[in-house]
């Protein structure tokens, strides 16, 4: 087969989710509901965190600003994805190496983001009298910063190596967005520092900061159990499940995709894990955090009472 340079790459084709016509006009409506779901979902939960001052506490400053992260996230995917749908499967070279490293910056800081979520329910529930001392708005801004600075130099590392890969065969991408894997598999160069580096930035992603979640909630169970309240236990419990809930979904189908040998093809089952780990995440966190947190529902009703009395 004829090697390409990518430089003489202008543009790619993505086949999306499905090549039946009969099920575009499916797929579009499913996903703008989905969009507009987790969008007003996560503006939502965004407002009632800013608008109570009883919100204002740690744990409520990283639940907005990973509402902020999924509305980002699932705006890089879903309309590039609704356009394939209705209008053009095309995509430049450059829209689609924009659109690789934003989902790699935003899924990379939503991975560590969940983790600093599971150490700030271990100091806690571990540390109740220090909460506040260890945990305090300066330590939040600097943690967000790490968050954001380490997911902008993690998604450079995994995708500089790719782009430089010489493609071969026509531009044809298998799948519904651009992401590392879609350039390792039309490779037609050697892959292995780029699999390598996508390996150790995956290590560093999302199985360093699943072993801390996974630590931390040890010993948060391991505290919760020295609690002589029954209430007590319950309530601590309730804390963190939303919490694990969420850990489960978005690591469970990242580490399974990711984490694995690179194949040339793309299944069906394989598209339809990367709704689940891209999409469906971002549409689930603000129902999970609300309907299973008493302190944002009870938010939601003093901001709902205030607006139809003012």
């Amino acid at each position: 087969m004829e090697k390409r340079n990518n430089s003489s790459v202008t543009e790619f084709l993505l086949l999306g989710l499905s090549e039946d016509p009969n099920m575009q006009g499916v797929l579009f409506v499913l996903f703008l509901v989905i969009y507009v779901v987790t969008v007003m979902g996560n503006l939502f939960l965004i407002t009632v965190c800013i608008r109570d001052p009883r919100l204002h506490t740690p744990m409520y400053f990283f639940l907005a600003n990973l509402s902020f992260i999924d509305i980002c996230y699932s705006s890089v995917i879903v309309p590039n994805l609704l356009n394939q749908l209705i209008v053009s499967k095309n995509m430049s070279f450059s829209r689609c190496a924009a659109q690789m490293y934003t989902y790699l910056l935003l899924g990379c800081t939503e991975s560590m983001v969940l983790a600093i979520m599971a150490y700030d329910r271990y100091i806690a529930i571990s540390f109740p009298l220090r909460y506040t001392s260890i945990i305090n708005k300066f330590v939040c801004v600097v943690l967000m910063g790490v968050c954001w600075f380490s997911g902008s130099v993690m998604a450079l590392l995994t995708m500089v190596f790719p782009l430089q890969l010489p493609l071969c065969g026509n531009n044809v991408i298998d799948h519904f967005f651009c992401e590392v894997m879609t350039f390792l598999k039309m490779a037609c160069g050697d892959t292995f520092i780029a699999q390598m580096m996508f390996f150790v930035v995956g290590t560093f992603v999302l199985l360093t900061p699943s072993l801390f979640i996974l630590i931390s909630y040890i010993r948060i169970v391991i505290t919760i159990m020295g609690l002589h309240s029954s209430e007590g236990r319950y309530k601590a419990f309730s804390t963190c499940a939303s919490h694990l809930i969420v850990v489960t979904m978005v690591y469970g189908t990242a580490i399974f995709m990711h984490m694995k040998p690179v194949s040339k093809n793309f299944d069906n089952q394989e598209k339809m894990l990367s709704v689940f780990y891209t999409v469906m995440p971002s549409m689930m966190n603000p129902m999970i955090y609300s309907l299973r947190n008493k302190d944002v529902k009870m938010a939601l009703y003093r901001v709902l009472w205030k607006n139809i009395h003012h």
